[in-house]
């Protein structure tokens, strides 16, 4: 695998140093396993998504960007900003130095606050936007990469999301903090982008900011941490697959479910411990030293997939009527097992939790990978299935309570709605009305499309069928969703 990795003609230099490199990682063993969770993982039930056998950075970095630009950095010998190219220079540095599992920063800031103090001259500024843009989605080159905007309006938003209309670039992905005091204006503004270039997604800032009790960052495809905070490990569950170890949804719920979580956090506890105590990484970093970062404010991530596979499987429910997204009785113990999952984790106390979340670990609703075959993202229902716009929004609500950490909804509109983006507004504002956390949505013109969580360009895809090199990892990613999971045949929504 080594020489063959060295010799693909296929992937960049980049690409191969990483690959590489997981190689090497995945060559030891350190960390202690059960014989059951063994079987989990050997079966396919249980799966840490890549992260390699020992970890040695946290897999998710969230850093106070505000306070580095009040204060600079000794160790990268960065001054405090005075104008805007100062500004974006200093931001492009540290990002070069802020690791995740993709070895590259999964989040960039509420870029809009960062840089709207400097903003004295738009035309400049709209230049220096820009070239900030090109940079970060030609260096950062995996669409993993997340920014933020909003909720309060600023000249930096309007010129940001000008720009990446114009550029139609997948990196960095981009959600827009949504609440009463965003102005419909930029809201506006946001929604017209998104239907050129599938962001920004839609965060509802109430919920977010309650259940992190103050400033968040969304990063990654949609996953919720806490600023100067972060994520040491995302392990999942396919509960598709689990579901077939249950004779029945009773045995399921009482037994099958409490035991692979069981295991699911022993190996949470297990990742996190090697991070926090054997890596070095709480002590050597300059994030931690220069007070970017606190220990106290990462958690691990508890993941699932296939509910929906899970409920239909229970239930053998075949026909749609019967099915998850369209039946009551399916709908009702698709909330069962995530209620169940909730309360596990929320009772696992662990010290390898930081104390801001209470010392325990977050469930999350996740995206799922380019292998996935047969296993919806999180709580969605099945690519194709979805019911009509209003009943998928009053099925898929009541979930997004449960999962803190992150979970969203996906929908693609007829080209139509450009020349109407309030009714899509008007769509959001129910959506959050009825307390859904996240809303994501693209054109089925847009060449920029968003996968599961991340974004990629069709274009690009067509470029890997044909056997030609791409710049972004996440590209060959896109493409095993399509293949495997029918990313792209989402229901299309007209006026």
């Amino acid at each position: 695998m080594i020489l063959e990795t060295i010799k693909s003609q296929n992937i960049t230099f980049e690409q191969k140093v990483v690959a590489l490199a997981r190689l090497a990682e995945g060559s030891i063993e350190v960390l202690n396993k059960s014989e059951s969770l063994k079987k989990y993982i050997k079966d396919g039930i249980i799966c840490d998504l890549f992260e390699g056998n020992a970890p040695y950075r946290p897999r998710y970095i969230v850093p106070d960007y505000e306070k580095f630009m009040e204060q600079g950095s000794k160790f990268l010998n960065i001054e405090k900003p005075t104008n805007l190219w100062e500004a974006v220079h200093a931001l492009l540095i540290l990002y070069k130095h802020v690791p995740s599992i993709t070895t590259m920063p999964v989040y960039l800031g509420n870029i809009d606050y960062l840089l709207e103090p400097f903003i004295k001259d738009e035309s400049e500024a709209y230049l220096a936007i820009k070239l900030f843009l090109k940079h970060v989605d030609s260096t950062i080159t995996d669409s993993f990469c997340h920014a933020n905007i909003g909720p309060r309006e600023t000249k930096a938003g309007f010129l940001i999301l000008k720009a990446m209309r114009e550029l139609e670039l997948p990196t960095p992905n981009l959600t827009i903090k949504y609440n009463d005091e965003t102005t419909e204006k930029l809201a506006v503004e946001a929604i017209q982008t998104a239907l050129v270039t599938a962001k920004p997604s839609f965060a509802n800032d109430k919920i977010f900011r309650d259940d992190f009790k103050g400033e968040y960052g969304i990063v990654s495809c949609y996953n919720g941490l806490k600023v100067g905070g972060g994520a040491n490990t995302l392990v999942r569950v396919r509960l598709g697959g689990l579901s077939k170890l249950a004779t029945s949804k009773e045995e399921f719920l009482e037994k099958t479910l409490p035991e692979v979580s069981k295991e699911m956090l022993a190996y949470i506890d297990e990742r996190s411990k090697f991070i926090i105590e054997e890596s070095g990484f709480y002590e050597s970093s300059f994030l931690i030293k220069e007070g970017l970062l606190e220990k106290e404010k990462f958690t691990g991530l508890f993941g699932f997939v296939g509910l929906a596979e899970c409920v239909n499987n229970l239930l053998g429910a075949e026909v749609q009527e019967d099915r998850f997204g369209y039946s009551e009785k399916a709908n009702k113990l698709g909330l069962e097992i995530v209620q169940k999952m909730s309360e596990i984790v929320k009772g696992h106390k662990t010290e390898y939790a930081g104390e801001f979340f209470g010392n325990t670990h977050l469930l999350h609703s996740q995206v799922g990978i380019d292998t996935d075959r047969n296993e919806s993202p999180g709580c969605r229902i099945p690519v194709g299935e979805e019911p009509e716009m209003f009943n998928h929004i009053i099925q898929s609500a009541p979930f997004h309570q449960y999962c803190p950490s992150g979970i969203g909804d996906i929908f693609v509109f007829d080209e139509t709605f450009k020349s109407n983006p309030e009714a899509i507004l008007d769509i959001i504002k129910g959506a959050f009305q009825n307390n859904m956390r996240f809303f994501s949505l693209y054109s089925n013109e847009c060449d920029v499309i968003r996968v599961t969580g991340y974004l990629v360009k069709k274009s690009e895809m067509e470029k890997l069928d044909k056997g030609e090199q791409v710049l972004r990892d996440t590209t060959i990613l896109g493409k095993g969703a399509r293949d495997n999971a029918k990313a792209l045949a989402r229901k299309l929504r007209s006026e």
